[in-house]
């Protein structure tokens, strides 16, 4: 624990730069021994006048603030010196001293993790491709990485979450920072179905530098970054500029020649900066051998299908729409639409369709899902997930599910 407020009043340092810290700790060691260093080793350094000054302020009160903050709220920490720390992350030029993690803790090393970026005002055309993408990459095995910002970012999110897949979003503030406010479902999905990460600490506030810095880890967890949709001047072309410097693989959605939102993408393109893709599997074709047993081709889904799932990334949770052929049933304390699987096959994944079964008119926790349906707990995590964000499942006080609609199988 000592070890880790070292580390914690490392990152709280400004204005150090990542770049500056991670070059002080390859000159001090350890940032113990940053720590008790002293003015003169500082000078020596070669770090700035301010830099230096920050460095001889040896109070650990904020440090001991963020550990408490991490406990109360169930976020990790991870140091550069720390197993579980990214190896593909630190090996970029800048990598942050401290991550913070809200939910799962990836072994990205051995994930096919796609950053997908793009525009914040995206058109209709984006807004279904990178749904799409995200559902599709999901489907597949990869791991879908992006920031939680409006547009094109909360499709992809959304659209990987509909495919019962694991995703993580890089925050620009503390992982208990809700931005924007009208994203507090999806940060709760996210949390749930994969991890919140930032190297910012619990409670830092959003600000607009914090995004092009966030950028340099989308890429840097990813193997490769596919962009959607992007004017000119876009954040999401910092993220593919990141990912070309850290010798990432970067792809592009091509657009129309007179659309604003595709001139950033279609110059990548054509600059030969990014490989032209129209679907996940342009991606994902670069890295199966790479990742022998990773990655599946599954069933394609019939328009139909893959509409009513990219259907579930609205923005705010509403109860479900029930198909039209459903019937209604009455229960002793409320009224639940069936839902006859025979004429919609399509409408659940096999992992939800069990769930909800075994769910019927009852609760259970997480725990007895996993034993009465037999399948492994990511699995059930994911499909509840799914399930509660497209509003067929609700959760109960104490942790327990309760399903909105009642299934027939004949």
């Amino acid at each position: 624990m000592a070890t880790l407020k070292y580390w914690l009043w490392l990152a709280t340092r400004r204005p150090l730069r990542p770049t500056d810290a991670f070059r002080l700790l390859e000159q001090f060691g350890t940032p113990e021994a940053l720590y008790f260093a002293d003015r003169g080793e500082y000078e020596l350094s070669g770090v700035s006048a301010q830099c230096r000054a920050s460095l001889e302020d040896k109070n650990l009160d904020c440090a001991e603030r963020i550990l408490a903050d991490c406990e109360r709220l169930g976020v990790r920490v991870l140091t550069l010196q720390d197993a579980g720390y990214p190896e593909r992350l630190r090996q970029i030029y800048d990598p942050p001293c401290v991550l913070y993690v809200k939910g799962r803790l990836f072994a990205f090393d051995e994930e096919v993790a796609v950053g997908v970026v793009g525009s914040r005002n995206p058109s209709e055309y984006g807004k279904h491709m990178a749904g799409r993408l995200g559902l599709d990459l999901a489907r597949s095995g990869a791991l879908v990485v992006s920031g939680i910002a409006q547009g094109l970012d909360a499709a992809a999110l959304r659209g990987a979450l509909s495919g019962g897949g694991s995703v993580v979003s890089v925050l620009g503030g503390g992982v208990d920072v809700i931005y924007p406010p009208q994203h507090r479902w999806l940060y709760e999905d996210v949390a749930a179905a994969g991890a919140l990460i930032s190297e910012y600490p619990p409670g830092a506030g959003i600000e607009g530098w914090h995004f092009p810095v966030r950028n340099r880890i989308i890429s840097g967890l990813s193997v490769g970054v596919a962009v959607v949709e992007a004017a000119e001047r876009s954040g999401a072309l910092i993220t593919a500029r990141a990912a070309l410097d850290q010798d990432r693989e970067v792809f592009a959605f091509p657009g129309p020649a007179d659309a604003p939102m595709s001139r950033g993408t279609n110059r990548l393109i054509q600059r030969g900066e990014a490989k032209l893709i129209l679907s996940a599997w342009d991606i994902l074709s670069e890295f199966e051998t790479r990742f022998p047993g990773r990655l599946g081709r599954p069933e394609p889904l019939s328009k139909e299908a893959e509409a009513q799932r990219l259907e579930a990334g609205m923005e705010e949770k509403e109860p479900p729409a029930v198909p039209s052929g459903a019937g209604k049933t009455v229960d002793k304390e409320k009224e639940r639409a069936y839902i006859t699987l025979k004429d919609q096959p399509e409408l659940f994944t096999d992992d939800e369709r069990d769930i909800l079964l075994a769910l019927g008119e009852s609760s259970m926790r997480t725990d007895d899902l996993v034993e009465a349906v037999q399948i492994p707990a990511r699995r059930v995590s994911s499909a509840l997930t799914m399930l509660q964000l497209r509003g067929y499942v609700e959760e109960l006080p104490g942790r327990r599910f309760e399903s909105t609609v009642l299934l027939k199988t004949d």
